[in-house]
């Protein structure tokens, strides 16, 4: 986020007429004075009069009035151009469709979902109409006031323009008081011919979290530039019992440093199996999904913000900080996924929320002492609904929060319509080159696995083993040695690497060439 200023464009005139003529320009995310070329991102802002300014995206081809005093952060152009105050954010996206069977209409249907959940959202207005060549869709919302939510907006007001069947743009505000502008907004927008190419200008940095000297050694072991890639597993029975594991890599020969262990809000810190992990020489990757199981759990995000949860993560920072010993702490992964209840799907469509959550319990683990918790943020390498409001980086909580970026994606087979068989290949250099532009941080792929339905499992093995070290800030990857199973209880995603003689001696081949601690 930059700092805005204005620029007087004309003295003279501004002095004959006795009005302000101001205008500021970012280029490639930046406020500047410079003349932009003509591959740069460029918007402008202009002075209209006392109470708006007009925005031109010119890399986004849009043009609207906006309130003044509002600074613009452009630095997620291709996903998102955001104005802010204390008291109001409008994020301005831009969806091209083309290429998926989404339309407009589904678009802005599937997107305002959330507002069938009466008991968090309180519906203010609705309506669907024509003008000036767009099909609008105009809602507004309300939702309770959120304590841990800073200068929280819960005033919401949803404006989608289609410009025809497949491109829709969308003028997202919230506000901390009542919205009363979003028709004026909304006939303000029109298209511009677009110019130059949406660029991402996120800043690198290394912030890492305060650790004890047990957690920094472990982090400078496993996640420093030089430390070779290991291997690590999700076995289910483990870290409580070793019992299945044990035979596993007998059969591989090889032990797994790392270890994952899943939990909901229906239970406090695994201290048992956190335990039993560090006597057999193992290391958790904890990953807390702040849902409940079995019942509907699409509130937690607000009840972790509104502070029903505060009790709950003060005991389980204390409970950390008596363990002791290195934990990787995945928060609420996959977030971008619709099967996720903290996905923003769920709630009003805002990220921000999810950031503000992340925040929150972080800062109930600085407040406890918390020095053994590396955290691992970890979007899904998918976003479903793969609308821009949905974007991974839409969730990122910024590099002060993070200390490693996970990444997933799996060759989840071809079981399920709609999905289909992915070669290592065809899912993972793509999204490390993308987090590698945009993360200065360690990577680990905190969980993966190839289906054995709709191709040659082994085979996959073997071309992932080959290819792997080509991406070498990836220092740990966890097989996920585990069955997805369809409603009806029967096996779609087989990711067990031990299915077959094949894939178990596919695998143990594999893991030769890793290193053993």
């Amino acid at each position: 986020m930059y700092k805005i200023y204005r620029l007087v464009l004309t003295i003279l005139l501004s002095a004959v007429l006795s009005i302000p003529v101001h205008a500021s320009t970012i280029i490639n995310g930046e406020y500047s004075s410079l003349p932009p070329g003509p591959d740069d991102d460029v918007k402008e802002i202009h002075y209209v009069d006392d109470n708006y300014e007009r925005l031109t995206d010119y890399a986004n081809g849009y043009s609207l009035l906006v309130p003044h005093n509002l600074t613009v952060d452009a630095s997620l152009s291709p996903v998102v151009t955001v104005l802010t105050n204390d008291s109001l954010r409008i994020e301005i996206f831009y969806d091209n469709l083309s290429g998926t069977p989404a339309t407009a209409s589904d678009y802005m249907s599937y997107s305002n979902r959330f507002i069938s959940n009466p008991r968090n959202h309180t519906r203010l207005y609705e309506a669907t109409y024509r003008q000036n060549d767009f099909t609008v869709h105009r809602l507004h919302w309300t939702r309770p006031k959120l304590m841990h939510a800073p200068n929280d907006k819960n005033y919401y007001a949803s404006i989608e323009l289609a410009k025809n069947s497949k491109e829709v743009y969308t003028v997202f505000i919230k506000s901390a008081t009542p919205i009363e502008n979003a028709g004026k907004i909304a006939g303000s927008f029109t298209l511009v011919p677009r110019q130059g190419t949406p660029q991402i200008a996120l800043p690198l940095r290394r912030a890492h979290t305060p650790l004890n000297a047990e957690t920094r050694a472990f982090y400078d072991k496993y996640f420093s530039p030089a430390s070779p890639q290991r291997w690590g597993i999700f076995e289910p029975g483990a870290p409580q019992t070793f019992e299945k594991l044990d035979i596993l890599e007998e059969q591989l020969n090889y032990t797994f440093p790392i270890l994952v262990r899943y939990q909901s809000l229906d239970e406090n810190l695994p201290i048992l199996g956190l335990n039993s992990a560090y006597e057999h020489g193992r290391t958790v990757e904890l990953t807390l999904q702040t849902s409940h199981d079995f019942v509907d759990s699409s509130d937690a995000i607000y009840d972790i913000l509104a502070g029903k949860y505060d009790d709950y993560f003060q005991l389980y920072a204390r409970q950390l900080t008596a363990f002791g010993h290195p934990v990787l702490f995945r928060l609420n992964n996959e977030m971008n996924g619709d099967w996720c209840s903290y996905s923003a799907f769920y709630y009003s469509k805002d990220a921000e929320l999810y950031k503000a959550m992340w925040r929150h319990i972080r800062r109930i683990f600085d407040e406890n002492g918390v020095d053994n918790v590396l955290w691992v943020w970890n979007p899904h390498d998918l976003s479903f609904p793969d609308f821009k409001w949905n974007h991974y980086l839409m969730y990122y909580p910024g590099d002060e929060y993070v200390d490693i970026i996970g990444l997933t994606g799996y060759n989840t087979g071809t079981y399920f319509a709609g999905e289909k068989w992915r070669e290592f290949d065809q899912i993972y250099p793509e999204i490390y080159n993308e987090y590698d532009r945009h993360f200065a941080k360690p990577f680990m792929i905190t969980e993966f696995g190839s289906n054995s339905v709709g191709g040659d499992k082994a085979a996959w093995m073997k071309t992932m083993f080959a290819q792997i070290g080509l991406l070498p800030k990836i220092k740990v990857a966890i097989w996920w040695n585990g069955i997805d199973w369809d409603a009806s209880g029967q096996p779609g995603r087989i990711y067990i690497l031990d299915e077959t003689e094949e894939t178990t001696a596919a695998f143990r081949q594999g893991l030769q060439q890793f290193k053993q601690d």
